[in-house]
C-alpha cells in the first residue's frame, strides 16, 4: 500500500493592527501550509489553521480528498498551527495528538490568547480548548506506516516536535524550518538561536528529501537541502546583523536588503521590535 502528502498554502490573514510595517506592507500572519498525509482509505492532517475561515477552506479540501480523518497533529504550541484543531475534529471525527511538550506549549498560548491573539484577529478564531494527547512511543500508524513525532526542542518557540515519514523520505517541520518566508524571531533571544541550529540539525539527521515547512511560499517546491540551507542563513544573518544596529529599524531594514524576496516583512518587523524592545 503507498502513502502519499499533499499540501494547502492557506493565503496571508490581515490583522487587526492599524500601524504598518516600516516598508508599507500591512501587517499580515504569514501563509500557513496544512499537510494532508494519505493512504489509500484514511489521513492524517497536520498542522490545523488558525481562522474559521481558513478551517472551511482546509475542511473542503480533505472532504474533496475522499479520504477518512484519523488523527489531526500538531507540531508545536504556536495558536496559527492547531487553534482549529478542535472544529476539525469535530467534523471529521478525528482525534487530535501532539508531543507532551508541544501540549504544554498549547496551554501556555491560550493563557495568552485574549492580549495576544484574539486582539490581532479580534472574532475570528474558534473556541479552542486543548484536547490533544500524546499518543504511545510518539507514533501513528498510517494503513501500516510509520508517522513518527520527533521532539526537537526550541525553534522559533519552545518545545517544538516534526513528523517523519520515513516512507516518503518526509519531514513535516512545522516552524523548524522556513522556506521563502521571514522567520518569527521575536522568541530567539537569549541563545534561541543557536538552539533552532540544534532543532535544524536534528531535523537534517532524519536524512529528508522532502521538508514541509510551517510557512511556506506557494510557489516554491519542498526541497530539504534548500529548505535547511536557507533556514541556517537567516538565522546566521541575524547574529550577523543584530550588534550592527541600534535600532529595530536598521535591523529590519539590512534584514530586508539581505532577504528582499521573501513574503511577509511584518513578521521580521515583529521580531525586531522584540529583540530590541
Amino acid at each position: 500500500m503507498s502513502i502519499r502528502y499533499d499540501v494547502f498554502v492557506a493565503d496571508p490573514v490581515p490583522l487587526n493592527v492599524s500601524e504598518p510595517v516600516p516598508n508599507g506592507d500591512r501587517r499580515a500572519f504569514s501563509p500557513l501550509s496544512i499537510t494532508l498525509i494519505s493512504g489509500e482509505r484514511d489521513a492524517v492532517l497536520v498542522d490545523p489553521p488558525l481562522t474559521r475561515s481558513q478551517a472551511e477552506q482546509v475542511g473542503a479540501w480533505v472532504e474533496a480528498s475522499g479520504k477518512r480523518l484519523t488523527h489531526i497533529f500538531a507540531t508545536h504550541g504556536h495558536g496559527d498551527h492547531w487553534f482549529t484543531a478542535g472544529v476539525l475534529s469535530e467534523r471529521f471525527g478525528a482525534e487530535v495528538v501532539a508531543s507532551a511538550g508541544t501540549i504544554t506549549q498549547m496551554h501556555r498560548n491560550v493563557a495568552i490568547r485574549p492580549g495576544f491573539w484574539d486582539k490581532m484577529l479580534p472574532g475570528q478564531i474558534p473556541d479552542a480548548p486543548v484536547a490533544a494527547t500524546t499518543p504511545v512511543g510518539n507514533q501513528l500508524l498510517l494503513e501500516g506506516h510509520q508517522l513518527r513525532i520527533v521532539e526537537v526542542g526550541h525553534s522559533d518557540t519552545d518545545d517544538t516536535s516534526v513528523l517523519h515519514v520515513p516512507d516518503l523520505d518526509l519531514v513535516v517541520a512545522g516552524d523548524v524550518v522556513y522556506n521563502g518566508v521571514h522567520q518569527y524571531l521575536s522568541e530567539s533571544a537569549d541563545g534561541g538561536r543557536d538552539r533552532w541550529r540544534e532543532a535544524i540539525a536534528a531535523v537534517e539527521a532524519l536524512h529528508p528529501r522532502l521538508i514541509v515547512t510551517g510557512h511556506k511560499d506557494k510557489t516554491l517546491d519542498d526541497d530539504a537541502g534548500r529548505a535547511l540551507a536557507q533556514t541556517r542563513e537567516y538565522l546566521d544573518a541575524a547574529d550577523e546583523l543584530l550588534p550592527r544596529h541600534t535600532t529595530a529599524l536598521g535591523f529590519f531594514n539590512s534584514m530586508l536588503e539581505r532577504f528582499p524576496t521573501r513574503l511577509n516583512p511584518g513578521a521580521l518587523w515583529g521580531g525586531a521590535v522584540a529583540l530590541y524592545s
